[in-house]
């Protein structure tokens, strides 16, 4: 309390007392001190580690170091987290730097020893993809084959593969091939039946059958992502302990909610790539110019920078955490943040509880002044002064309940928990109106406001998480305001978010930051920045991004630095012939001489001369005369080819973007550039092309189907709707294709809201650049004019319809995509599933926000887990 200086205010030594008292009774302290000994360690071998979750609303974490911001300043209760009335145990999670999670993981087993501490297990299980692969390689059929089909399915459940053949239009060419070409299994037999007894079972069961059987099915038990058991020695004699493969911690057979069960504490560290990122970027800053950063000191990282806040009212936010999405952009350019409160909302405000209860529109509107808050009642002015009247947080329906009520707090976060549960709402409504009606409120403003808390209670966002989350926003944001080249170092090392590398590194380009190609002689195995001769600050190409390398031989060449030749080079550093290939192809080894077809000639040479002296490929050494050397007037790779190979060698194109060298073809056919959607008029009929580079089918509250994707064309993002009355004509080729033609009708929402374009028809972009090749203009005009979708005016009828741009990134992030499809009509006709808020969702949506997952990889777009391809 002194250290930070509350030692002299009383309100925050009563919320002290208050929580100090609940933890002593029930019995918790020795695990708070335990996950701050965790904290303290982890900050001790420089890792970036901070809270997450509820457990940031504790005033004790934060004074011990485990939570960033201050609770009581942020308005947090401890009841949202822990109270004497709450039956769940205390979770307190933390957040480390991905790359080093397992430095964490062996600080923890250091510091309590292997008897008391677990990792926890996660079983692995068959989903359709896994289980297509599976029943095609008992079968015997092509791999080919075989990946073809899993990849042409979302991430769904086995037991739905033929209801989605069915329904979906995107499987529509698996649909008309009949699928795998697969002879019913007959005569299979099984023995051992009850008692030992043989049992004969005899069969027949088509491809599709067998996948849907393998549904759910354990494939394979890995160490659970985050979760660590932390008990005193006896732990081993409560649960079952195997090695973890790989690095051998002791990992508990029992799964997460196993071990809830059994009532382990555990402690959740997760690895967050933005940490990790962040850091990067940090320790760049500080090689570069001799000064450390620390982004939790707020004297180098003020609270109210002006430059960060403007960067992110400007919406350019790739990048960013938590505020990247298409759906985040749309909401930061309306509500305009100022201030770090104003994060807070905003990543409250993107969830489907407050999308649900109808509350986005109501507190923009209030926020700009548009309309006046209005309260349910004047005694909860106090508890939603803050939004306006708006209910956006957890701990706001708590004081509802509390205000209404009379009840403690404690007894409030039970009420909001049990709306969760189908069977206990009831009763809480009663109890609800009982209680307010005993406290003098009229029945009107009764129902008015439980509508409200049942509509958002359980389904809402907790302010503690949103203030948890705000700070790395905050962070991020600010990095990418004042050292933009080691921001983007940092993300391309770590690919912390939804979009993949190329997108980031056009980001870069766009924002001025010079690209400095892939060298041997420069490069790094991670990103990093360099100084420039005109005071710039540049982005270096990374060798860690090269197709094959492997860590070893990267940190090989990079520790070999400098080489004067390529023979040098291949002595010292020992690439593999293909690595070698690689980098002579996208220009890392251009310093050596020689144009690039020259370069992989003179490799073969040397891998065929190391090879005839029977040494290996690297061993001996090897006389390479300067006749040797010499070029050998090989024609040097055009400019197709080496964006080609770029592409093709690490998954982005570096020297230029990929979609210059079809300008001059899309201003044929009156494409307008992203750069310049926002000139476009409202209800305007517009194309637009661009490179894939996001696919999503979030949640939303209508229970209708809505495709949101994102194109990159070198001058901007343009962002894509697609409702259901498209997908029979558009949907395949959306999900199937790179390159991309929609034609569409331009929306917005409000004067500083995105502009989406609700497509109608969409075409592969390849197949026209072909098209446009071997058959004119004329042919291209043709195709264009053909069916390809619903008419024009039934799209701009539609796009009319929509309540503005829908462009959210995930099913957390669905008020853009609830609010523009739930404006579109009723759900169309088709199988829904029924929430127990009493919405509806498409069963073919996303089961789980896009992004949170692995990284993009080497893949050119993102795709959520509910889109194919």
């Amino acid at each position: 309390m002194v250290r930070r200086g509350y030692d002299r205010d009383e309100r925050r030594w009563r919320r002290l007392e208050d929580e100090l008292r609940t933890v002593e009774r029930l019995g918790f302290a020795s695990y708070f001190l335990t996950v701050a000994q965790v904290v303290d360690d982890t900050r001790a071998l420089g890792i970036r580690v901070t809270a997450r979750g509820s457990g940031a609303g504790s005033f004790v974490n934060h004074l011990l170091g485990i939570a960033h911001a201050d609770p009581v300043g942020q308005g947090l209760l401890m009841e949202r987290f822990l109270s004497e009335r709450r039956r769940a145990l205390p979770d307190i999670d933390i957040d480390v730097e991905s790359a080093r999670r397992l430095d964490v993981y062996r600080a923890i087993f250091d510091r309590f020893g292997a008897a008391r501490v677990a990792t926890v297990a996660m079983p692995e299980t068959y989903r359709v993809r896994h289980a297509v692969r599976a029943v095609g390689a008992a079968l015997g059929m092509d791999p080919a084959e075989v990946d073809r089909i899993a990849k042409a399915f979302p991430h769904i459940r086995a037991r739905d593969a033929r209801a989605a053949l069915a329904e979906l239009p995107e499987l529509r060419e698996l649909r008309e091939r009949g699928g795998p070409a697969v002879p019913r299994v007959a005569g299979w037999e099984r023995r051992g039946g009850m008692g030992g007894e043989p049992v004969q079972n005899r069969f027949g069961a088509t491809f599709w059958e067998l996948v849907e059987a393998l549904d759910g099915l354990p494939r394979g038990i890995a160490m659970h992502p985050c979760g660590v058991l932390l008990s005193d020695a006896g732990l081993r004699g409560r649960t079952p302990v195997v090695p973890t493969s790989g690095e051998g911690f002791a990992m508990s057979q029992f799964d997460k909610d196993d071990v809830e069960e059994l009532g382990l504490l555990k402690l959740d560290v997760l690895g967050v790539r933005m940490q990790s990122a962040m850091a990067h970027a940090a320790r760049e800053v500080e090689r570069v110019t001799g000064r450390p950063l620390d982004l939790d000191d707020p004297a180098q990282v003020p609270p109210g920078d002006r430059a960060t806040y403007e960067l992110i009212r400007s919406a350019e936010t790739l990048g960013c955490f938590q505020i990247e999405s298409p759906g985040q952009r749309d909401l930061v350019g309306r509500l305009q943040p100022a201030t770090f409160h104003d994060l807070v909302v905003d990543i409250s405000l993107f969830r489907p509880g407050p999308v649900a209860a109808d509350m986005v529109r109501p507190f923009i509107d209030a926020r700009h002044g548009r309309t006046r808050p209005r309260y349910p009642h004047p005694d909860l002015e106090e508890a939603l002064r803050e939004t306006y009247g708006v209910v956006v947080f957890h701990e706001q329906v708590i004081e509802i309940i509390s205000v209404m009520t009379g009840c403690g707090r404690d007894l409030a976060d039970e009420a909001r928990r049990a709306l969760s549960d189908a069977g206990r709402r009831g009763r809480v409504r009663a109890w609800f109106h009982a209680g307010a009606a005993e406290r003098g409120y009229r029945p009107e403003v009764v129902a008015r406001t439980w509508e409200i808390v049942e509509a958002f209670g359980s389904y809402g966002f907790c302010k503690a998480h949103a203030v948890a989350f705000a700070v790395p926003t905050y962070q991020s944001a600010w990095l990418k305001a004042h050292h933009p080249a080691a921001f983007y170092a940092g993300l391309l090392t770590h690919d912390p978010g939804m979009y993949p590398k190329r997108l980031l590194l056009a980001d870069a380009r766009r924002r001025g930051v010079p690209i400095l190609p892939l060298d041997v002689n420069r490069s790094d195995a991670a990103y990093r920045i360099e100084l420039m001769s005109d005071g710039g600050v540049g982005l270096r190409m990374a060798l860690c991004d090269v197709r094959g390398i492997g860590e070893a031989e990267a940190a090989r060449i990079a520790a070999g630095r400098p080489y004067s030749s390529l023979q040098d080079l291949w002595l010292r550093a020992r690439p593999g012939r293909a690595v070698a290939e690689r980098l002579a192809e996208v220009g890392a080894l251009d310093p050596f001489g020689g144009n690039r077809r020259d370069l992989l000639l003179r490799i073969a040479e040397l891998h065929r001369g190391a090879s005839s002296r029977g040494a290996g490929a690297h061993g001996g050494q090897l006389p390479l005369t300067e006749a040797a050397a010499a070029p050998a007037g090989l024609p040097d790779l055009d400019p197709a080819e080496r964006l080609g190979a770029e592409l093709d060698v690490l998954g982005m194109d570096v020297s230029r973007h990929l979609m210059r060298d079809h300008q001059a073809f899309l201003a044929e056919l009156g494409v307008l550039p992203a750069g310049r959607l926002r000139a476009a008029r409202n209800g305007e009929t517009v194309l637009v092309a661009g490179a894939k580079v996001a696919t999503q089918t979030p949640p939303i509250r209508s229970g209708r189907r809505v495709i949101f994707v994102t194109l990159d064309d070198g001058t901007g993002l343009a962002d894509l709707a697609f409702f259901d009355d498209s997908h029979e004509a558009c949907a395949h080729t959306v999900f199937h294709s790179w390159l991309l033609l929609v034609r569409g009708v331009a929306q917005r929402r409000g004067p500083r809201g995105t502009l989406t374009v609700v497509g109608s028809a969409a075409w592969n972009l390849g197949d026209l650049i072909d098209l446009r090749r071997t058959g004119g203009l004329a042919a291209v005009a043709a195709e264009l004019a053909g069916p390809a979708g619903p008419a024009p005016d039934a799209a701009a009828d539609r796009g009319r319809r929509a309540a503005g741009p829908a462009g959210a990134a995930a099913s957390g992030d669905a008020e853009p995509a609830a609010a523009s499809a739930g404006a579109a009509g009723a759900p169309g006709p088709g199988r829904r599933i029924q929430l127990s808020t009493g919405y509806e969702m498409h069963p073919w949506a996303d089961l789980r926000p896009a992004g949170e997952g692995a990284a993009t990889g080497r893949k050119l777009w993102h795709a959520s887990p509910g889109s194919a391809g």
